[in-house]
Protein backbone atom coordinates (compact mmCIF):
# COMPACT_ATOMS: atom_id res chain seq x y z
CA UNK A 1 0.00 0.00 0.00
CA UNK A 2 1.41 3.15 -1.24
CA UNK A 3 1.61 5.98 1.57
CA UNK A 4 1.09 9.76 1.38
CA UNK A 5 0.84 12.40 4.43
CA UNK A 6 -2.20 13.75 2.69
CA UNK A 7 -4.33 12.16 0.10
CA UNK A 8 -6.66 15.03 -1.65
CA UNK A 9 -10.23 13.81 -3.37
CA UNK A 10 -11.11 15.79 -6.15
CA UNK A 11 -8.72 17.82 -8.48
CA UNK A 12 -11.53 20.96 -9.05
CA UNK A 13 -10.30 24.23 -7.49
CA UNK A 14 -10.41 23.43 -3.87
CA UNK A 15 -8.49 20.17 -4.05
CA UNK A 16 -5.54 21.67 -5.75
CA UNK A 17 -4.94 24.85 -3.50
CA UNK A 18 -5.23 22.61 -0.66
CA UNK A 19 -2.62 20.11 -2.23
CA UNK A 20 -0.35 23.14 -3.33
CA UNK A 21 -0.14 24.50 -0.21
CA UNK A 22 0.74 21.43 1.53
CA UNK A 23 3.14 20.40 -1.27
CA UNK A 24 4.89 23.37 -1.11
CA UNK A 25 5.73 23.13 2.97
CA UNK A 26 7.55 19.75 1.85
CA UNK A 27 4.21 16.98 2.56
CA UNK A 28 3.91 14.41 0.58
CA UNK A 29 0.73 14.76 -1.45
CA UNK A 30 -1.62 12.44 -3.79
CA UNK A 31 -4.74 13.99 -5.52
CA UNK A 32 -7.15 11.09 -6.96
CA UNK A 33 -9.47 12.93 -9.87
CA UNK A 34 -12.37 10.25 -11.01
CA UNK A 35 -11.96 12.59 -13.75
CA UNK A 36 -9.87 12.39 -17.29
CA UNK A 37 -8.83 16.43 -16.11
CA UNK A 38 -8.07 19.03 -14.03
CA UNK A 39 -10.38 21.51 -12.61
CA UNK A 40 -13.83 20.05 -11.44
CA UNK A 41 -16.35 21.98 -12.25
CA UNK A 42 -14.67 24.82 -13.86
CA UNK A 43 -14.40 23.16 -17.58
CA UNK A 44 -13.07 25.05 -20.79
CA UNK A 45 -13.96 23.34 -24.11
CA UNK A 46 -11.46 24.62 -26.73
CA UNK A 47 -12.43 22.38 -29.21
CA UNK A 48 -13.87 24.72 -31.13
CA UNK A 49 -10.59 26.97 -31.17
CA UNK A 50 -11.50 29.34 -28.50
CA UNK A 51 -12.70 28.73 -25.17
CA UNK A 52 -16.27 27.99 -23.94
CA UNK A 53 -16.33 28.09 -19.92
CA UNK A 54 -19.06 24.75 -19.49
CA UNK A 55 -18.80 25.15 -15.58
CA UNK A 56 -17.70 28.29 -14.08
CA UNK A 57 -17.39 31.69 -15.70
CA UNK A 58 -17.17 34.80 -13.30
CA UNK A 59 -15.21 36.09 -10.40
CA UNK A 60 -18.39 37.55 -8.55
CA UNK A 61 -16.67 41.15 -7.24
CA UNK A 62 -13.56 41.60 -7.04
CA UNK A 63 -13.25 43.93 -4.62
CA UNK A 64 -10.88 42.82 -1.33
CA UNK A 65 -11.69 39.13 -3.37
CA UNK A 66 -8.14 37.23 -2.38
CA UNK A 67 -9.38 34.72 -5.52
CA UNK A 68 -9.17 38.18 -7.68
CA UNK A 69 -5.33 38.98 -6.26
CA UNK A 70 -4.45 35.09 -7.49
CA UNK A 71 -6.04 35.65 -10.42
CA UNK A 72 -4.00 39.20 -10.76
CA UNK A 73 -0.68 37.83 -9.62
CA UNK A 74 -0.98 35.23 -12.21
CA UNK A 75 -1.39 37.36 -14.83
CA UNK A 76 -4.16 35.82 -16.21
CA UNK A 77 -6.26 37.98 -18.60
CA UNK A 78 -9.97 39.03 -17.61
CA UNK A 79 -12.99 40.83 -19.22
CA UNK A 80 -15.29 43.25 -17.33
CA UNK A 81 -18.87 41.88 -17.01
CA UNK A 82 -20.70 43.03 -14.25
CA UNK A 83 -23.73 41.49 -14.82
CA UNK A 84 -23.56 37.43 -13.50
CA UNK A 85 -25.28 38.11 -10.51
CA UNK A 86 -28.15 38.64 -12.15
CA UNK A 87 -28.53 42.72 -11.63
CA UNK A 88 -31.83 44.37 -12.72
CA UNK A 89 -30.01 47.63 -13.74
CA UNK A 90 -26.48 49.51 -13.73
CA UNK A 91 -25.53 47.74 -16.96
CA UNK A 92 -26.57 48.25 -20.67
CA UNK A 93 -29.65 45.54 -20.47
CA UNK A 94 -32.56 45.39 -23.28
CA UNK A 95 -35.67 44.22 -21.33
CA UNK A 96 -38.50 43.32 -22.95
CA UNK A 97 -41.85 43.43 -22.02
CA UNK A 98 -44.94 40.58 -21.60
CA UNK A 99 -45.35 40.60 -24.87
CA UNK A 100 -42.31 40.20 -26.58
CA UNK A 101 -41.84 44.05 -27.30
CA UNK A 102 -38.89 45.97 -26.42
CA UNK A 103 -39.39 48.11 -23.22
CA UNK A 104 -39.29 51.63 -23.59
CA UNK A 105 -36.83 54.45 -21.36
CA UNK A 106 -39.86 55.06 -19.13
CA UNK A 107 -41.00 51.40 -18.60
CA UNK A 108 -37.61 50.39 -17.98
CA UNK A 109 -37.01 53.20 -15.89
CA UNK A 110 -40.46 51.91 -13.60
CA UNK A 111 -39.19 48.48 -14.07
CA UNK A 112 -36.00 49.14 -11.90
CA UNK A 113 -37.42 51.46 -9.58
CA UNK A 114 -40.45 48.26 -9.23
CA UNK A 115 -37.42 45.77 -8.31
CA UNK A 116 -35.85 47.85 -5.78
CA UNK A 117 -38.88 48.58 -3.83
CA UNK A 118 -39.68 45.01 -4.01
CA UNK A 119 -35.81 44.19 -2.61
CA UNK A 120 -36.25 47.01 -0.32
CA UNK A 121 -39.60 44.68 1.49
CA UNK A 122 -38.25 41.64 0.98
CA UNK A 123 -35.24 42.42 3.30
CA UNK A 124 -37.64 42.96 5.78
CA UNK A 125 -39.65 40.48 5.51
CA UNK A 126 -36.81 38.44 5.70
CA UNK A 127 -35.62 40.15 8.88
CA UNK A 128 -38.53 38.71 10.43
CA UNK A 129 -39.32 35.23 8.76
CA UNK A 130 -39.56 31.89 10.69
CA UNK A 131 -37.85 29.13 11.12
CA UNK A 132 -39.13 26.91 7.95
CA UNK A 133 -40.16 29.84 5.60
CA UNK A 134 -38.92 29.74 1.89
CA UNK A 135 -37.88 32.44 -0.56
CA UNK A 136 -41.04 32.12 -2.19
CA UNK A 137 -43.18 32.96 0.92
CA UNK A 138 -41.13 36.46 2.06
CA UNK A 139 -40.99 37.33 -1.69
CA UNK A 140 -45.18 37.16 -1.76
CA UNK A 141 -45.49 38.76 1.64
CA UNK A 142 -43.10 41.63 -0.12
CA UNK A 143 -45.37 41.77 -3.43
CA UNK A 144 -48.26 42.06 -0.71
CA UNK A 145 -47.05 45.00 0.82
CA UNK A 146 -45.67 46.40 -2.70
CA UNK A 147 -49.19 47.95 -4.07
CA UNK A 148 -48.14 47.54 -7.90
CA UNK A 149 -50.60 46.34 -10.12
CA UNK A 150 -51.17 42.89 -10.77
CA UNK A 151 -48.77 43.06 -14.07
CA UNK A 152 -46.35 44.48 -12.46
CA UNK A 153 -46.98 41.96 -9.43
CA UNK A 154 -46.19 38.99 -12.07
CA UNK A 155 -43.41 40.71 -13.19
CA UNK A 156 -41.48 41.09 -10.25
CA UNK A 157 -42.64 37.38 -9.46
CA UNK A 158 -41.14 35.90 -12.43
CA UNK A 159 -37.98 38.07 -11.59
CA UNK A 160 -37.53 36.95 -8.26
CA UNK A 161 -37.91 33.77 -9.32
CA UNK A 162 -35.74 33.50 -12.38
CA UNK A 163 -32.86 35.23 -9.66
CA UNK A 164 -33.05 32.51 -7.26
CA UNK A 165 -32.38 29.51 -10.53
CA UNK A 166 -29.67 31.24 -11.39
CA UNK A 167 -27.74 31.98 -8.29
CA UNK A 168 -29.15 28.53 -6.63
CA UNK A 169 -30.03 26.11 -9.53
CA UNK A 170 -32.88 25.65 -7.40
CA UNK A 171 -37.20 26.17 -7.00
CA UNK A 172 -37.84 29.61 -5.15
CA UNK A 173 -39.61 27.35 -2.87
CA UNK A 174 -37.20 25.19 -1.97
CA UNK A 175 -34.99 27.70 -0.89
CA UNK A 176 -34.79 29.14 3.23
CA UNK A 177 -35.77 32.73 3.59
CA UNK A 178 -31.64 33.27 4.07
CA UNK A 179 -30.83 31.45 1.05
CA UNK A 180 -29.45 34.74 -0.48
CA UNK A 181 -28.26 36.05 2.37
CA UNK A 182 -24.64 36.08 1.40
CA UNK A 183 -25.65 36.99 -2.49
CA UNK A 184 -23.86 40.66 -2.32
CA UNK A 185 -21.28 41.65 -4.64
CA UNK A 186 -18.53 43.85 -3.99
CA UNK A 187 -17.16 45.62 -7.41
CA UNK A 188 -16.88 44.31 -10.56
CA UNK A 189 -17.16 40.67 -12.11
CA UNK A 190 -15.36 39.36 -14.71
CA UNK A 191 -15.08 36.23 -17.34
CA UNK A 192 -11.74 34.59 -18.60
CA UNK A 193 -11.15 35.56 -22.48
CA UNK A 194 -8.48 32.26 -22.45
CA UNK A 195 -10.88 29.70 -20.33
CA UNK A 196 -11.24 29.97 -16.39
CA UNK A 197 -9.44 26.59 -16.02
CA UNK A 198 -6.29 28.05 -16.27
CA UNK A 199 -6.79 28.98 -13.23
CA UNK A 200 -6.59 25.43 -11.17
CA UNK A 201 -4.28 23.73 -13.97
CA UNK A 202 -1.40 26.65 -13.25
CA UNK A 203 -1.93 25.79 -9.44
CA UNK A 204 -1.85 21.94 -9.85
CA UNK A 205 1.48 22.24 -12.17
CA UNK A 206 3.55 19.61 -10.85
CA UNK A 207 1.86 17.80 -8.74
CA UNK A 208 1.23 14.24 -8.32
CA UNK A 209 -2.73 14.02 -10.02
CA UNK A 210 -4.25 10.55 -10.82
CA UNK A 211 -6.39 11.11 -13.54
CA UNK A 212 -9.71 9.22 -14.22
CA UNK A 213 -9.33 7.36 -10.76
CA UNK A 214 -12.38 7.23 -8.96
CA UNK A 215 -12.52 7.07 -4.67
CA UNK A 216 -14.97 4.47 -3.88
CA UNK A 217 -14.24 4.38 -0.24
CA UNK A 218 -12.46 6.55 2.79
CA UNK A 219 -11.72 4.00 5.95
CA UNK A 220 -10.49 5.75 9.13
CA UNK A 221 -8.87 5.52 12.45
CA UNK A 222 -8.05 7.85 14.92
CA UNK A 223 -4.51 8.46 13.53
CA UNK A 224 -4.50 7.45 9.38
CA UNK A 225 -6.78 6.92 6.49
CA UNK A 226 -7.26 4.41 3.69
CA UNK A 227 -8.49 5.55 0.49
CA UNK A 228 -9.96 3.06 -2.54
CA UNK A 229 -10.37 3.54 -5.64
CA UNK A 230 -12.76 1.89 -8.12
CA UNK A 231 -9.96 -0.48 -9.32
CA UNK A 232 -9.21 -1.97 -5.82
CA UNK A 233 -5.86 0.16 -5.46
CA UNK A 234 -5.67 1.42 -1.88
CA UNK A 235 -3.44 4.55 -0.55
CA UNK A 236 -2.61 5.41 3.15
CA UNK A 237 -2.05 8.46 4.39
CA UNK A 238 -1.99 10.69 7.82
CA UNK A 239 -5.04 12.99 6.34
CA UNK A 240 -7.73 12.61 3.58
CA UNK A 241 -9.07 16.30 2.44
CA UNK A 242 -12.40 15.06 0.33
CA UNK A 243 -13.83 18.01 -2.02
CA UNK A 244 -16.00 16.56 -3.92
CA UNK A 245 -18.72 18.31 -4.90
CA UNK A 246 -22.03 18.02 -2.60
CA UNK A 247 -23.98 16.74 -5.16
CA UNK A 248 -21.77 13.40 -4.94
CA UNK A 249 -21.65 13.16 -1.18
CA UNK A 250 -25.77 13.39 -0.87
CA UNK A 251 -25.14 10.55 -3.22
CA UNK A 252 -23.15 8.24 -1.36
CA UNK A 253 -20.44 7.81 -3.76
CA UNK A 254 -18.21 7.55 -1.70
CA UNK A 255 -18.68 5.72 1.38
CA UNK A 256 -17.47 6.21 4.61
CA UNK A 257 -16.27 3.82 7.58
CA UNK A 258 -16.91 4.11 10.26
CA UNK A 259 -20.11 6.25 9.01
CA UNK A 260 -20.09 10.18 9.00
CA UNK A 261 -20.97 12.19 12.18
CA UNK A 262 -24.20 13.94 12.50
CA UNK A 263 -21.82 16.80 12.38
CA UNK A 264 -21.15 15.93 9.17
CA UNK A 265 -24.00 14.21 7.64
CA UNK A 266 -26.67 15.93 8.97
CA UNK A 267 -25.16 19.41 6.47
CA UNK A 268 -24.56 16.73 3.62
CA UNK A 269 -28.24 15.83 4.31
CA UNK A 270 -29.72 19.36 5.07
CA UNK A 271 -27.94 21.48 2.15
CA UNK A 272 -29.52 21.49 -1.11
CA UNK A 273 -27.96 21.40 -4.52
CA UNK A 274 -29.37 22.90 -7.43
CA UNK A 275 -29.12 22.19 -11.22
CA UNK A 276 -27.98 25.05 -13.53
CA UNK A 277 -27.06 24.06 -16.96
CA UNK A 278 -25.31 26.55 -19.90
CA UNK A 279 -26.88 27.06 -23.52
CA UNK A 280 -24.55 28.55 -25.35
CA UNK A 281 -25.75 29.74 -29.59
CA UNK A 282 -23.35 31.02 -31.73
CA UNK A 283 -24.60 33.30 -34.81
CA UNK A 284 -23.55 34.29 -38.16
CA UNK A 285 -24.12 37.97 -37.35
CA UNK A 286 -25.27 40.23 -34.19
CA UNK A 287 -28.81 40.99 -34.00
CA UNK A 288 -28.99 42.49 -30.66
CA UNK A 289 -27.62 45.79 -29.48
CA UNK A 290 -23.71 46.42 -30.10
CA UNK A 291 -23.36 47.41 -26.53
CA UNK A 292 -25.87 45.32 -24.79
CA UNK A 293 -24.64 43.16 -22.04
CA UNK A 294 -27.85 41.26 -21.68
CA UNK A 295 -31.27 40.55 -23.32
CA UNK A 296 -33.76 40.06 -20.62
CA UNK A 297 -37.85 38.88 -21.49
CA UNK A 298 -40.08 40.00 -18.42
CA UNK A 299 -43.37 37.97 -17.65
CA UNK A 300 -44.70 35.66 -19.73
CA UNK A 301 -41.97 35.94 -22.81
CA UNK A 302 -39.73 35.17 -20.26
CA UNK A 303 -41.27 32.07 -18.28
CA UNK A 304 -38.37 29.39 -19.44
CA UNK A 305 -35.70 31.23 -21.33
CA UNK A 306 -35.59 34.48 -19.80
CA UNK A 307 -31.87 36.06 -20.12
CA UNK A 308 -29.32 35.77 -22.89
CA UNK A 309 -25.87 37.29 -22.17
CA UNK A 310 -23.51 38.57 -25.10
CA UNK A 311 -20.17 36.51 -24.77
CA UNK A 312 -19.28 37.32 -27.94
CA UNK A 313 -16.06 39.01 -26.77
CA UNK A 314 -14.10 35.67 -25.81
CA UNK A 315 -14.34 34.21 -29.57
CA UNK A 316 -14.66 37.46 -31.77
CA UNK A 317 -18.02 35.61 -32.96
CA UNK A 318 -21.76 36.67 -31.54
CA UNK A 319 -22.54 34.56 -29.29
CA UNK A 320 -25.06 34.26 -26.64
CA UNK A 321 -25.13 32.28 -23.53
CA UNK A 322 -28.82 31.22 -21.74
CA UNK A 323 -29.95 29.06 -18.64
CA UNK A 324 -31.46 26.08 -17.27
CA UNK A 325 -31.37 26.22 -14.10
CA UNK A 326 -33.86 24.64 -11.27
CA UNK A 327 -36.40 22.44 -12.40
CA UNK A 328 -36.90 23.51 -15.45
CA UNK A 329 -32.91 22.78 -15.92
CA UNK A 330 -33.76 19.46 -14.74
CA UNK A 331 -36.21 18.85 -17.23
CA UNK A 332 -34.04 20.06 -20.14
CA UNK A 333 -31.53 17.76 -19.52
CA UNK A 334 -33.44 14.93 -20.60
CA UNK A 335 -33.66 16.26 -24.17
CA UNK A 336 -31.26 15.67 -26.93
CA UNK A 337 -28.49 18.90 -27.72
CA UNK A 338 -31.24 20.13 -30.45
CA UNK A 339 -33.99 20.00 -28.95
CA UNK A 340 -32.69 22.15 -26.19
CA UNK A 341 -31.16 24.39 -28.37
CA UNK A 342 -34.54 25.11 -31.04
CA UNK A 343 -37.02 25.56 -27.41
CA UNK A 344 -34.34 28.23 -26.39
CA UNK A 345 -34.07 29.87 -30.28
CA UNK A 346 -38.14 30.05 -29.95
CA UNK A 347 -37.68 31.92 -26.96
CA UNK A 348 -35.74 34.22 -28.16
CA UNK A 349 -37.81 34.69 -32.17
CA UNK A 350 -40.37 36.34 -29.40
CA UNK A 351 -37.50 38.91 -28.77
CA UNK A 352 -35.75 39.00 -32.29
CA UNK A 353 -38.27 37.25 -35.07
CA UNK A 354 -35.51 37.88 -37.70
CA UNK A 355 -32.74 35.97 -35.30
CA UNK A 356 -30.86 33.66 -37.75
CA UNK A 357 -30.33 29.86 -37.03
CA UNK A 358 -26.97 29.16 -34.89
CA UNK A 359 -24.10 27.99 -36.25
CA UNK A 360 -22.53 26.38 -33.16
CA UNK A 361 -23.76 25.07 -29.62
CA UNK A 362 -22.80 23.95 -26.75
CA UNK A 363 -24.84 22.58 -23.92
CA UNK A 364 -24.54 21.10 -20.28
CA UNK A 365 -25.68 18.78 -18.10
CA UNK A 366 -24.51 19.26 -14.47
CA UNK A 367 -27.48 17.27 -13.07
CA UNK A 368 -26.56 14.01 -14.97
CA UNK A 369 -22.84 14.38 -14.41
CA UNK A 370 -21.85 11.69 -12.17
CA UNK A 371 -18.77 13.38 -10.77
CA UNK A 372 -20.92 16.46 -9.76
CA UNK A 373 -24.58 14.90 -9.51
CA UNK A 374 -25.49 18.84 -9.81
CA UNK A 375 -24.10 22.58 -9.90
CA UNK A 376 -23.21 24.08 -6.83
CA UNK A 377 -24.58 24.00 -3.52
CA UNK A 378 -27.65 26.20 -1.51
CA UNK A 379 -29.83 26.79 1.72
CA UNK A 380 -32.37 24.43 1.13
CA UNK A 381 -35.29 24.95 3.58
CA UNK A 382 -34.59 23.35 6.58
CA UNK A 383 -30.80 23.82 6.55
CA UNK A 384 -28.77 27.22 8.14
CA UNK A 385 -25.48 29.23 6.82
CA UNK A 386 -23.72 27.31 9.81
CA UNK A 387 -24.21 23.92 7.84
CA UNK A 388 -21.80 24.81 5.10
CA UNK A 389 -18.97 25.81 7.42
CA UNK A 390 -19.75 22.47 9.76
CA UNK A 391 -19.65 20.41 6.56
CA UNK A 392 -15.61 21.39 6.42
CA UNK A 393 -14.96 18.87 9.57
CA UNK A 394 -12.24 18.22 10.92
CA UNK A 395 -13.48 14.68 11.66
CA UNK A 396 -11.12 12.73 14.22
CA UNK A 397 -8.77 15.14 13.24
CA UNK A 398 -7.67 12.87 9.99
CA UNK A 399 -10.56 13.42 7.44
CA UNK A 400 -11.37 17.32 6.18
CA UNK A 401 -13.71 18.49 3.63
CA UNK A 402 -13.33 21.17 1.02
CA UNK A 403 -15.43 22.84 -1.27
CA UNK A 404 -17.57 25.58 -2.44
CA UNK A 405 -20.32 23.95 -0.55
CA UNK A 406 -17.97 24.39 2.71
CA UNK A 407 -17.80 27.89 2.93
CA UNK A 408 -20.28 29.65 4.08
CA UNK A 409 -19.54 33.56 3.65
CA UNK A 410 -20.03 32.94 -0.27
CA UNK A 411 -21.21 29.14 -0.98
CA UNK A 412 -21.50 28.55 -4.91
CA UNK A 413 -18.15 30.41 -6.26
CA UNK A 414 -14.83 29.07 -7.35
CA UNK A 415 -13.93 32.05 -4.46
CA UNK A 416 -15.35 29.51 -1.71
CA UNK A 417 -13.64 26.42 -3.66
CA UNK A 418 -10.34 28.49 -3.23
CA UNK A 419 -10.64 29.63 0.35
CA UNK A 420 -11.95 26.33 1.48
CA UNK A 421 -9.44 24.49 0.17
CA UNK A 422 -6.76 27.42 1.76
CA UNK A 423 -8.85 26.51 4.89
CA UNK A 424 -8.20 22.97 4.70
CA UNK A 425 -4.26 23.15 4.55
CA UNK A 426 -4.20 25.86 7.30
CA UNK A 427 -5.57 22.80 9.61
CA UNK A 428 -3.51 20.20 8.10
CA UNK A 429 -0.21 21.98 8.39
CA UNK A 430 -1.05 23.65 11.98
CA UNK A 431 0.15 27.07 10.49
CA UNK A 432 -1.03 29.91 8.76
CA UNK A 433 -0.40 30.19 4.70
CA UNK A 434 -0.43 33.05 3.35
CA UNK A 435 -1.94 33.86 0.12
CA UNK A 436 0.74 36.09 -1.82
CA UNK A 437 3.71 33.89 -0.81
CA UNK A 438 1.27 31.16 -2.56
CA UNK A 439 1.12 32.91 -5.88
CA UNK A 440 4.74 33.83 -6.04
CA UNK A 441 5.65 30.24 -5.33
CA UNK A 442 3.15 29.37 -8.19
CA UNK A 443 5.01 31.73 -10.59
CA UNK A 444 9.00 31.13 -9.50
CA UNK A 445 7.85 27.54 -10.24
CA UNK A 446 6.76 28.59 -13.68
CA UNK A 447 9.62 30.29 -14.14
CA UNK A 448 11.66 27.72 -13.47
CA UNK A 449 10.42 25.50 -15.79
CA UNK A 450 10.15 27.93 -18.53
CA UNK A 451 14.20 28.19 -18.23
Amino acid sequence: MSTYDTIVIGAGMSGVTAARMLADEGRRVLVLEARDRIGGRMNTDRSAGFPVDLGASWIHGIDDSPLWDLVEALGIPTIEYTVGSFQVGGRPIENFADDGAPMDAAATAQWIADVEEADRLLVQEISASSPGDTYLDVTERALDRSGFTPQRIDEVREFFRHRVEEQCGAWIGDLDAHGLDEDAIDGDEVIFPRGYDELPRRVAAGLDVRLDTAVTRVSRTPDRAVVTTADGEEYDADSVVVTVPLGVLKAGAIEFVPALPDEIAGPIDRLGMGVFNKIFLQFPERFWGEDSYALRALGEAGEHWHSWYDVSAVSGIPTLLTFAAGPFGRRMQDLSDDEIAADALGALRRLYPDAAEPTAQWITRWGQDAYSVGSYSHLAVGSSHHDHDRLAGPVDGVLHFAGEATWGDEPATVGAAFYSGHRAAERILGTAVDLADFAERIRARERSTAS
